[in-house]
């Protein structure tokens, strides 16, 4: 990964932070310290404003002969071309919308399972967010069997253990992109080759990797991925990407009243038209830093920007807290290529709460306990303890605001 001191400056970081009302928070005298992302980024002031707007110009149900209606269906239409063009998808046709991410990878789960046979098997992981484990976990009351892949000490999958796992009965894997508590990138490139040798189509849960790498998910050749607008400057919309034609192939949960061609058919009920405003807006405001000729270009050359600031300001904290005593850094190190900006830490001495509320006190923003990861929680032996600390960097964090933390941190 490239990190070199001429490639962060270029970073427009005071533009990007007067873009964010959030940040001229005060607490106590001082400045909020957002370190929190990992549960939902702030949101710029675009983004507040399109959804404002939406409601005073355009506030109207789709699909209507008069001019906010017809406002409204340019909204849908807009949000499903940027959502595709932000994941590199082959057409709008191919993302379908959603209340939030779980709520939609229960209805694919629902739809999958009638698809399925008894004794069909889905292959989940012991690292992932309860999101992409419990719908499908759900599906051996239907005969379905459900293996995991283990999670290593190191907080990296066995990939060695996962090939044992596949066989001619396995018809999905279900993996995250990246993990929300660890920070571990998985080695999709590697779980796909696997799953080719068995015909079995790939799931991805990219929530927490989106805010932070560019997904181009021609090129991951997944079948099925999932995403979250709120964790990369947007509002609470979840969205599904799903290969031309399989979506079609599913019996889905739908009404006579919908269209029943993909993507609508897994749509159900009317879609919070506001909030798909605000997602288009996210997506221009990530696309405004980065340069090139078209939208994708944009979007793609503004990701490595932030992913590169991102590790620069994950890599001082992680240096940081590797120096205080007590702590003890879970996941892998820094010192691979390829990882989210996500720290989660132990101390030895006191529970997470205890150290969140004491970083509470000082305007820190930080979580504790398993993030909805919980089944790697439990397999780490912290589920009792009470889970862990966790950090994150966004595309707002300065150095100012880690060394900051580390003070604090130092004091606790």
């Amino acid at each position: 990964m490239s990190n070199t001191p001429s490639e962060i400056q270029v970073f427009p970081i005071n533009k990007v932070r007067e873009a964010f009302p959030a940040l001229s928070r005060m607490y106590k005298n001082k400045p909020l310290i957002y370190l929190d992302g990992p549960a939902g980024s702030q949101v710029p002031k675009s983004v507040i404003s399109a959804i404002s707007r939406y409601y005073e110009q355009s506030n109207a149900n789709s699909h209507g002969h008069f001019i906010t209606s017809q406002e409204t269906d340019q909204i849908i239409d807009q949000t499903r071309e940027k959502i595709a063009t932000f994941l590199g998808a082959e057409k709008p046709e191919t993302i379908s919308f959603g209340s939030n991410m779980t709520t939609l990878n229960f209805a694919l789960a629902r739809s999958i399972g009638r698809y399925f046979q008894p004794g069909d098997e889905i292959i989940i992981t012991q690292l992932d967010h309860e999101a992409n484990r419990g719908p499908w976990l759900s599906l051996r009351e239907h005969g379905i069997i459900v293996r995991e892949i283990r999670l290593q000490e190191n907080g990296t999958l066995d990939y060695d253990h996962f090939e044992s796992l596949l066989n001619e009965r396995t018809k999905l894997v279900a993996i995250g992109y990246s993990s929300n508590i660890l920070g571990t990138v998985n080695q999709l490139a590697k779980v796909r080759k696997m799953t080719y040798q068995y015909g079995a189509w790939m799931l991805v849960d990219a929530v927490h990797y989106a805010p932070h790498f560019s997904i181009d998910v021609q090129a991951l050749g997944c079948d099925f991925l999932l995403c979250s607008a709120y964790k990369f400057y947007g509002p609470h919309v979840g969205f599904l990407y799903t290969r031309p034609g399989l979506l079609d192939q599913l019996p889905t949960d739908r009404l006579r009243t919908q269209y029943q061609q993909a993507p609508h058919s897994i749509e159900t009920g009317t879609f919070n038209h506001a909030a798909l405003a605000g997602v288009c807006a996210a997506i221009d405001f990530i696309a405004n830093l980065g340069e090139g000729k078209t939208l994708r270009a944009q979007l793609v050359n503004a990701m490595h920007a932030i992913q590169i600031k991102e590790y620069q300001l994950a890599e001082r904290l992680y240096e940081g807290l590797k120096k205080i005593k007590h702590l003890q850094i879970q996941g892998p190190s820094f010192y691979h290529k390829h990882r989210a900006p996500t720290i989660s830490f132990l101390h030895k001495e006191k529970t997470a709460s205890t150290v969140c509320q004491a970083l509470a006190d000082h305007g820190i923003c930080a979580w504790n306990g398993h993030f909805y990861a919980i089944r790697a929680i439990e397999v780490m032996g912290l589920l009792e303890q009470g889970g862990l600390t966790r950090m994150g960097i966004s595309i707002y964090n300065t150095e100012e605001e880690i060394d900051r933390t580390l003070e604090v941190l130092e004091e606790i």
